[in-house]
């Protein structure tokens, strides 16, 4: 096979079509946009993950002289059922599980509470003896709670353990709902981009349908007819990937490190390598598509 024949006539198929050559192109960048954008987000889902489910905390919330539960019979925990919890922390029981605590009184809980809800009205209501005594425990392992719950949750005294990876889990959900959503658009658009690279092949081919006819009398193979078509559907897929692929870079670098950056601070937020982890992807994924798709094109077409 004459590369350079092939190559010609690709070139020239794409000089004819150049309507629907950028229709591709730009099938393709949209789509393969909302792809690498649903990457990114299970990349960041991934990174908040560990970033966050590290720094989470148990708190062992202390019985107030509001609390009703079973083990606040007696109201505010006492200094005998706080250090019978410290005892616990502190035993051989817990202690392998725990890698720091540290305790907060009503006096600490106030000065938080006001912290987090300053210019909210709620916060002109709240007094210290209405805010709970909490020892805050962080986890070699954090997927080990239930052990400390397990073990103080019946405690006198305790009014309630909570592990606060279950708030994280609530919105890393709403996250992963937003990222099946991008990846539920994404799919639709490549199946809108395949059928639209089949279709242009498909025309492709009958406006050259003549020549095609003269290539079979002289003895062409379909695998030297077959192959400029399928080159013009990758070129133009190709230019539509490079494109999405710009896109995700100057989305991170411009919106993510330039804009969220600076307004989310303290949050692991992906970065330019992450993007151009996702270029390549894109790269791939668009040729694969363009060359499957303008092959079974143009193979069901030399068909019939």
């Amino acid at each position: 096979m004459r590369l350079g024949l092939v190559l010609s006539e690709a070139s020239s198929g794409l000089r004819r079509n150049v309507s629907m050559v950028i229709s591709v192109v730009l099938v393709t960048f949209i789509s393969l946009t909302f792809v690498g954008a649903a990457i990114l987000i299970q990349m960041q889902i991934g990174q908040m993950k560990n970033y966050w489910y590290d720094k989470a905390q148990v708190g062992i919330y202390m019985c107030t002289s509001f609390s009703t539960g079973e083990t606040c019979v007696g109201g505010e925990a006492n200094a005998e059922q706080l250090a019978a919890v410290e005892e616990q922390l502190k035993g051989p029981t817990l202690s392998p599980f725990i890698e720091k605590y540290f305790f907060e009184d009503h006096d600490e809980a106030f000065k938080n509470f006001q912290k987090q809800f300053a210019g909210n009205p709620v916060a002109d209501y709240a007094t210290p003896d209405q805010l709970n005594q909490t020892f805050w425990v962080n986890l070699k392992d954090p997927s080990k709670s239930d052990v400390l719950s397990e073990s103080l949750s019946g405690m006198p005294g305790v009014e309630n353990v909570q592990d606060q990876r279950k708030y994280l889990d609530q919105i890393f959900s709403v996250l992963n709902v937003a990222s099946y959503t991008a990846i539920g658009i994404a799919s639709l658009m490549l199946v809108a981009a395949v059928l639209l690279i089949a279709t242009t092949i498909r025309l492709s081919a009958f406006s050259r349908r003549k020549e095609l006819g003269i290539m079979r009398l002289v003895g062409a193979s379909n695998r030297f007819i077959q192959t400029p078509f399928i080159l013009e559907g990758v070129f133009a897929a190709l230019l539509g990937s490079i494109l999405a692929g710009g896109a995700i870079v100057a989305l991170v670098h411009w919106f993510v490190q330039g804009y969220l950056s600076k307004r989310l601070l303290g949050f692991a937020l992906v970065g330019i390598d992450d993007a151009l982890l996702v270029v390549p992807i894109l790269l791939v994924l668009g040729a694969v598509l363009a060359a499957v798709s303008a092959n079974f094109a143009i193979s069901r077409y030399l068909k019939v």
